[in-house]
């Protein structure tokens, strides 16, 4: 697909003017190897915490970003079950937020859980890539958006690029490869152009519609965005679906077009 490669050069220099050693951390999901589960505790990184750093990004970012708050107590419990530290930009998301909501809530980038977004990173992910906290998942569901479209860091499952985030496009059903890792990711949804790489799947006045979506739901398109009729964005009639239901579509017709 054209229209992601077009970006992920600028995408990674951009991440360069922040060019720190967080950016290696447990970006090839060390975190749910481990065949003990860490305490809490240990995952609470209060000398170097990951935060600081995600909230500068934030607060600097050119698309517009909404934290999400979160409950203390299930913040600690989801990191746990995420098995991250909190000095990873991805632990950090996960201890110090409900999840972030990227331009009007177009991205929803999965943290701990909130009324807006009620999944949680480990929870999305049981029954898809995890069969029990802890495992290394083969790919880690970490993010989608309002037309069906998943995010996701390999773990083996898409190839040898380890750590890297693959796109399940909603108008091929394929696991495309973005070349980004999580972190830079992140400053893709912060400061990358998503007008160009969303470019014929926004509609008219789309951005009314999804800012009062709910985070658990998605927007199912007929004719599909992978069929050769459903192109036109603006003809297709649309409805709001559970984005569960919408991701076991995309697999099942997978299946069906015999998409590997």
């Amino acid at each position: 697909m054209e229209r992601v490669f077009c970006l992920i050069k600028c995408a990674y220099f951009n991440i360069m003017k922040h060019f720190i050693p967080v950016i290696f951390i447990l970006l090839s999901l060390n975190g749910f190897s481990q065949n003990k589960l860490r305490p809490v505790d240990e995952l609470i990184n209060k000398n170097e915490p990951g935060w600081i750093l995600v909230k500068e990004w934030i607060d600097s970012a050119k698309n517009k970003v909404q934290i999400l708050s979160c409950d203390t107590a299930k913040a600690k419990e989801t990191l746990y079950q995420t098995q991250v530290t909190t000095r990873s930009p991805m632990g950090a998301i996960v201890y110090s937020s409900g999840g972030l909501l990227i331009d009007d809530g177009w991205i929803r980038i999965l943290g701990s859980g909130n009324a807006k977004l009620s999944r949680t990173l480990p929870e999305w992910n049981k029954g898809k890539t995890l069969k029990e906290y802890g495992e290394q998942p083969s790919f880690l569901l970490v993010a989608d958006d309002a037309i069906g479209g998943f995010f996701a860091i390999n773990g083996g499952q898409f190839g040898k690029d380890l750590g890297k985030v693959y796109y399940l496009s909603p108008d091929n059903l394929e696991w495309e490869a973005l070349d980004l890792s999580y972190t830079e990711f992140l400053d893709f949804c912060f400061n990358g152009n998503l007008n160009e790489f969303y470019q014929d799947y926004r509609w008219n006045n789309w951005r009314d519609e999804i800012s009062k979506l709910d985070g658990n739901k998605v927007y199912n398109f007929f004719p599909p965005l992978w069929s050769k009729e459903g192109k036109d964005i603006n003809k297709n009639s649309r409805k709001q679906i559970p984005v569960e239901e919408q991701y076991s579509f995309n697999l099942d017709t997978r299946k069906q077009l015999g998409i590997k």
